[in-house]
């Protein structure tokens, strides 16, 4: 009988991370725009956050880095030398890397015909995410490839934006139980783009085969999406019982937690209030974008960026928490900076997917070996460093182009090149 865990599927950061400062809205990677970027330090800072989860008992997967540069964007584009420089950084962008905007997951309890099923985020609100559905959803079909346990769909049409499981939460007795699916979207209107449309959410579950009853639509507050919440996951996270949230997520509050607890009412909510954590330092310091899980001994842990200790009011609350009886027990400082400074923590950098490893491609699947292997192929490979005059440069393609192919191979992953 299949033993469902839940499995974090995190992104080896790409050998052609920069900051092109690309993401309107996203307040980080605007902040960073043309500070040279460190690719072989952040993609071992991956795989070191990989590892700490590994060591706790937890199941483990990554997805690989897309092809970069992406020619057949540039040619589409017809990129010359006198072309907005912006389009030739969208096609080297090492985006694909927070894998929480890969696809939306819903696990097998939850579906109409009891396989776990997986859409591709089409990511059309910005050019540089936009591009990466396709080679995604490539990378979903081999790993998830079992048919009697797995559906990977297309992505939902372009007309409406989809983001993927950043927008997406998901509540339970136990990651093996049946649960409600909570999706939540932007309105349209505001200073920065709203990039989750409601009907991309509710065509994601009708594919999905969700029960009516266990499908729950919530709109974001506008002012977090004002402030820099470019996604649901900077201000909130789920796990099981529970929902971490700052107090001004959502644009109906008690709405929003009365709808929830009325699909299922064993939730526990942890709310961070305003008084305690501004939006703003919660933005900045990422405590909403963590992985919340459940340890081997049935704990919950919050593993946090480094930022987060670091900001007094922060820590000071975290530290509350822990004093009390509250249902997370544990809070874990990890160095993520590099990504952090492109505006991706540790949820951003996860996918989350219920389901029994020995139906997954093993390939994808962390162990001590694969993660010297990988740790090896980036340290020989990966470039120290880019600055972004460099975007564009021959040599530095050539470099990308290897470094990948060398990972693929160690990982006899071809099939990808």
């Amino acid at each position: 009988m299949s033993k469902l865990v839940e499995i974090n599927f995190d992104g080896i950061v790409g050998p052609s991370h920069n900051y092109a400062g690309l993401s309107l809205g996203n307040i980080a990677s605007a902040s960073h725009k043309g500070d040279p970027s460190y690719p072989r330090a952040a993609a071992l800072q991956g795989i070191a956050k990989m590892r700490g989860n590994m060591e706790r008992g937890l199941a483990q997967g990554y997805l690989l880095p897309l092809p970069r540069p992406n020619f057949s964007l540039l040619e589409r584009l017809g990129v010359d030398e006198d072309t907005d420089r912006a389009l030739r950084a969208a096609a080297w962008s090492a985006s694909s890397m927070w894998t929480a905007n890969a696809a939306t997951v819903s696990p097998a309890p939850d579906t109409a015909d009891g396989r776990c099923h997986l859409t591709p985020a089409n990511l059309v609100t910005m050019l540089h995410r936009g591009q990466e559905w396709r080679d995604t959803q490539a990378q979903l079909k081999i790993a998830f490839g079992d048919r009697d346990h797995f559906a990977v769909h297309d992505a939902v049409p372009p007309s409406f934006g989809d983001e993927g499981a950043a927008n997406h939460m998901r509540f339970c007795e136990g990651h093996g139980s049946r649960g409600v699916e909570v999706f939540v979207y932007g309105r349209p209107g505001g200073r920065f783009p709203a990039r989750q449309h409601e009907q991309a959410s509710r065509a994601v579950a009708r594919l999905h085969g969700l029960d009516p009853a266990a499908c729950i639509f919530i709109e974001q507050n506008p002012e977090a999406i004002e402030a820099g919440a470019f996604h649901n996951d900077v201000v909130a996270v789920a796990n099981e019982r529970v929902l971490f949230t700052h107090e001004r997520a959502f644009a109906d509050r008690e709405g929003a937690y009365d709808t929830i607890r009325a699909a299922f009412p064993a939730l526990e909510v942890v709310e961070v209030p305003e008084s305690a954590v501004s939006l703003a330092e919660a933005i900045k310091t990422y405590l909403f974008n963590a992985q919340l899980l459940t340890l081997a001994t049935g704990e919950m842990a919050l593993v946090v960026p480094n930022e987060c200790q670091e900001s007094a009011a922060v820590w000071s609350w975290c530290e509350h928490m822990l004093a009390g009886n509250g249902p997370i027990r544990k809070v874990i400082p990890v160095d993520v900076r590099q990504s952090m400074a492109n505006g991706g923590g540790p949820a951003c950098l996860r996918l989350r997917v219920v389901a029994d490893p020995a139906t997954v491609d093993a390939r994808f699947l962390l162990d001590e070996q694969r993660a010297e292997r990988i740790e090896s192929v980036i340290a020989q490979t990966w470039p120290e460093q880019i600055d972004p005059a460099d975007i564009g440069n021959e040599a530095l393609a050539k470099t990308v182009i290897e470094a990948r192919e060398a990972l693929l191979a160690v990982l006899s992953l071809d099939e990808l090149a």
